[in-house]
């Protein structure tokens, strides 16, 4: 049996998806700025997908901004607010427990004269409200916070930050990072006082290297990739058509029947949870509650190296991450558990279990039955 559960690093892609982009590869292949009826029709793909997207946050077409994927999305949110608004400060706040899609172009940032202060996180990796009032100032121009964390699923109270952010810094701009919240939490960015929002499409059964930046029509952005001005010159370079459409069509789905897939997952988190913890010395890292993310489950694995332990489930045709598949290959500590204090031992030991809406009680029931059978002996290996 194979049990893929490292949705968070990346999903599999709908059949309907890749049929769409097969078609617009082979037939409407045209380019969306040429002015003949092959250009035209691959112009209203585009259109079509960012009516779709759009429809799902509730915005504006007009402020759906496509990009080759979070990272971009995240680097001009970051990079297009500090240009735009460098003369207004030069403060940014963000948090401890950000993707390296974030920290690095902070590094960058503060390497050039920026401020950067970075908030701490309680042991289930949730942000204090109270530190970041702390933090706002005249001259704070943007506020960076991850919706849900790619670790270990803590999910920021990001409506009440976007209130305080509004409310104390006049000048700031509020960028969230949904790349893992997107599909699976409702976001209506106008409503919960977000200015700019990424999302990455291979997160969300959609194909790699594609995502867009939602940047709200009254926020003053940079572009940061200049060109033949495509996207009204926030991002030029011909548009990848084949993965805008293929998003556009992964946006919906992920939406639809969206109440029924969301509270299945909830269901197999709590139930794979319960059972992880019937097994000796094994930890959840954070709150496994409907207060966290669908999706994903953090466990320490006490007296086993996380990289002993996923190749030993990998060789039973299961497939879990040892934290973020972006640092996965760095032997470095997690910054998210660092930042949650969790002890050295049981980092080490920490293994990332993530689902999607596919994903089958049968799969998990297997990954704990291998579990059973395969952390005694795992154990008295490590202890000689």
């Amino acid at each position: 049996m194979e049990a893929y559960l490292d949705n968070s690093a990346t999903t599999r892609c709908e059949t309907q998806v890749v049929a769409l982009m097969t078609k617009l590869m082979l037939e409407d292949y045209g380019n969306p700025s040429s002015m003949h009826l092959k250009g035209v029709q691959a112009e209203n793909h585009v259109k079509q997908a960012t009516m779709k997207i759009a429809k799902t946050l509730k915005a504006k077409e007009k402020e759906i901004v496509y990009t080759s994927g979070g990272t971009e999305s995240n680097n001009m949110a970051l990079f297009g607010v500090a240009m735009a608004k460098k003369r207004a400060g030069k403060h940014i706040i963000t948090t401890q427990v950000e993707h390296a899609a974030i920290h690095a172009p902070l590094s960058f940032l503060e390497e050039r004269g920026f401020e950067i202060t970075k908030l701490s996180v309680d042991e289930n990796g949730i942000i204090s409200l109270e530190e970041l009032k702390q933090a706002l100032r005249e001259d704070t121009i943007l506020v960076s916070i991850m919706h849900v964390n790619n670790e270990v699923g803590a999910v920021q109270p990001i409506e009440e930050a976007a209130k305080l952010i509004h409310e104390l810094s006049k000048n700031a701009y509020f960028h969230v990072d949904a790349i893992q919240s997107y599909g699976k939490f409702k976001l209506q960015p106008k409503k919960m006082g977000i200015d700019l929002l990424s999302v990455s499409g291979h997160k969300i059964h959609g194909p790699k290297g594609i995502g867009f930046l939602y940047v709200d029509e009254h926020v003053k952005i940079k572009p940061v990739i200049l060109g033949g001005g495509q996207q009204k010159g926030m991002r030029s370079g011909t548009e990848n058509v084949p993965g805008i459409a293929g998003l556009g069509l992964a946006c919906e789905m992920a939406y639809e029947t969206f109440d029924e897939k969301i509270c299945r997952m909830y269901d197999l988190k709590k139930r794979f949870c319960e059972e992880l913890c019937q097994l000796e010395n094994v930890k959840i890292n954070g709150d496994f509650t409907k207060d966290t993310a669908p999706q994903v489950v953090s466990a320490s694995f006490v007296g086993v190296r996380s990289e002993v332990l996923l190749h030993t489930l990998e060789d039973r045709g299961i497939f879990v991450s040892a934290g973020s598949a972006c640092s996965s290959n760095k032997p470095a500590p997690s910054k998210t558990l660092l930042a949650m204090k969790v002890p050295m031992e049981e980092l080490e030991a920490t293994v990332r279990f993530s689902f999607s809406y596919h994903t089958k009680w049968e799969e998990l029931a297997y990954t704990l039955q291998v579990l059973r059978e395969v952390l005694p002996m795992l154990r008295r290996f490590t202890r000689h």
